[in-house]
């Protein structure tokens, strides 16, 4: 693993690729304005009183101390401070110190207010773009979900949205920084400009050098994604309930514990690798300002010694130049910081710029109500993205309004892929697929989906309640507890519910502490309730039965074909004793159309159907 070389990705951007990053930032105050109006302005308000008050302090500062000489030069000998109170000489200076103290918890005070505003902003502005993410993520195709780069973009766009909020606390604080530099930059230019253009100077490499080294850790954070969500990958993996059986039985501990610390290290060392050279070269550009600074500062010291400024305007001359070289290094080095945060933003800001291909037309067809003549395919063919070899191919069949057609095949045939095409998850590559002899595309997708039920044999196990997990089949239905109980009876669920401790609001699953796990059977049957609680039109069940025996199966598919009475469905099953009850099968082979017709028509034909039917009952003899 270590010996490895470094992932490939994005080279590290150039100047202007980061300077046009920066056009990600309208877009994201506008979002952070979105979030919350009030609390936007409430911020931005409190930084910029906040931003005046180091000049006064500073200047307050310096008439104490240039009062405090004054009373010095007088020679007054106080015999007690109670003397000198009542007299009256340190009335001036009390006024200053009681300035000064009270634009010290000003200053704390807006601190705290800004801080208390920016967290609620940020958990808004959190919780709206996280919203925001997964509205988009759910008008993508399926297509775009099986792409590992938009799987990539995907992981770092979760990452920035919750992890890019403090950039707004960024550019409020260059803001607030800005105002308090120009405020200091009008008290210097009154006893020496040169001097802010000396220090302006001296900090332009600190600049440079900050800028360089935020686009490389962008570009190394952009090439170690796929290896991120690999990290993440072995580490569920290794410590998952899902798992642990295997992990167990094959010993996997070890091997997912090397394989984690080897993807680990590579990354460890990358990053030591920048942050050595950030903090070697960082140390010495900062050194040229330290040194413009301590050139100006012996310019004043010089200047009070020869008589031209006061104490008061020594201690007011230092301390704005130090506060101003600290705040202009933070200005640069903030700006370099969110140019670099900018770059982070295209991550979030691509992801919402993917867009479907498969949405709704302008003006679509009415769907039919009900299905009249039913699906028609013609010369359809599908190969999925990246792939060489079609996975369905010259497919020619109807699907009749109120028929149960089964496909059967060996594994890769294209059993799945068809039922895929036929509820819109892809669109074919060639030919078309027509319902009541209009194209699907002409049909809005979501009154497609919306009367078709399916259940895949990768289901869903949803930590949720028993009941929920049967209502998320049709959501604007959850809350009708007779159509959840009634697509539980249909599936044969209402049995495996009744025995949890709960009923149907028993949590089911390990992921919480209060859930109750269920065998794989019984997983498959709250499943298929979920296809029956939404009534559709449409039904289809893709090797939902896997996990449930001979019995059980045969059982569950009887059930299906009388409750599919004036229904069209679709049924895909290994098990040939069970599709036999269909009113006709499709045989794949390779993503082709091999045959079809009865099981009668097909075991006559001899066939690869009798084939492998004989093959499958010998195994039951």
């Amino acid at each position: 693993m270590s010996s490895q070389p470094p992932p490939a990705g994005r080279p590290n951007p150039s100047l202007r690729e980061r300077f046009h990053a920066m056009r990600n930032l309208p877009p994201f105050l506008r979002q952070v304005w979105a979030a919350s109006p009030a609390l936007a302005l409430s911020s931005l308000g409190l930084r910029v009183l906040r931003a005046f008050l180091p000049i006064l302090m500073l200047y307050v500062g310096k008439l104490i101390i240039d009062e405090a000489v004054r009373l010095v030069a007088l020679d007054l000998a106080f015999d007690s401070m109670d003397a000198a109170w009542r007299g009256g000489l340190l009335d001036r200076l009390l006024w200053l110190l009681g300035i000064e103290f009270a634009l010290a918890i000003a200053s704390d005070l807006l601190g705290r207010a800004v801080a208390y505003a920016e967290s609620l902003l940020s958990e808004l502005f959190t919780n709206a773009t996280s919203v925001r993410l997964m509205e988009h993520a759910a008008t993508l195709d399926l297509e775009d979900f099986e792409d590992p780069e938009l799987q990539d973009r995907l992981d770092r766009a979760r990452r920035q949205t919750m992890g890019r909020m403090n950039l707004m606390g960024q550019l409020a604080g260059q803001l607030q920084d800005a105002i308090t530099v120009a405020s200091f930059a009008v008290g210097l230019l009154v006893y020496a400009p040169w001097l802010i253009l000396l220090l302006a100077v001296a900090l332009v490499p600190a600049f440079i050098g900050e800028a360089h080294f935020n686009a490389m850790n962008y570009s190394l954070n952009f090439q170690w994604t796929p290896e991120r969500r690999q990290l993440e990958y072995v580490r569920q993996t290794g410590a998952s309930v899902e798992t642990a059986k295997e992990v167990k039985i094959f010993g996997l501990h070890r091997f997912l514990i090397e394989r984690y610390r080897g993807l680990a290290d590579r990354f460890f060392r990358a990053n030591r690798a920048l942050a050595r050279r950030r903090a070697i070269w960082g140390t010495l550009l900062a050194a040229l300002g330290t040194l413009g600074y301590y050139v100006a500062y012996a310019y004043i010291a010089w200047r009070t010694v020869r008589g031209d400024f006061s104490i008061g305007d020594l201690t007011f001359l230092a301390g704005s130049f130090r506060r101003l070289r600290q705040l202009l290094e933070g200005l640069l080095t903030g700006f370099s910081q969110v140019a670099g945060q900018a770059l982070y933003l295209d991550d979030l800001f691509s992801f919402f710029a993917v867009e479907p291909e498969i949405r709704s037309p302008p003006r679509p067809a009415p769907f039919p109500k009900p299905i009249v003549r039913g699906f028609v395919f013609e010369n359809v063919g599908f190969r999925y993205p990246d792939a060489e070899r079609w996975a369905v191919r010259r497919l020619d069949f109807e699907l009749r309004a109120g028929e149960v057609l089964a496909l059967v095949g060996e594994n890769g045939a294209g059993k799945t892929t068809v039922v895929k095409l036929l509820a819109r998850l892809y669109d074919p590559d060639e030919g078309r697929i027509l319902l009541d002899g209009r194209d699907l595309r002409e049909y809005d997708p979501d009154a497609l989906r919306a009367n078709t039920g399916v259940i895949f044999q990768d289901f869903v196990r949803y930590h949720l309640t028993a009941g929920e997990n049967i209502g998320v089949g049709r959501v604007d239905a959850m809350d009708d507890e007779a159509r959840v109980r009634d697509a539980a009876r249909r599936a044969m669920a209402d049995e495996v519910i009744a025995a949890l401790p709960g009923g149907y609001d028993q949590l089911v699953g390990r992921r919480f502490r209060s859930g109750v796990d269920l065998s794989g059977g019984q997983w498959q049957k709250i499943a298929i309730a979920r296809a029956y609680m939404r009534d559709a039109q449409v039904m289809i069940l893709d090797e939902p039965t896997a996990a449930l025996d001979a019995r059980s199966e045969f059982e569950v598919f009887r059930r299906f074909k009388e409750l599919s009475e004036r229904r069209t469905a679709v049924l895909i099953s290994h098990r040939f004793s069970s599709v036999r009850m269909a009113d006709r099968i499709l045989v794949l082979d390779q993503g082709l159309l091999e045959a079809s017709g009865t099981h009668t028509e097909l075991m006559a034909q001899g066939g690869r159907y009798a084939e492998l039917f004989e093959l499958q009952a010998a195994g039951y003899r």
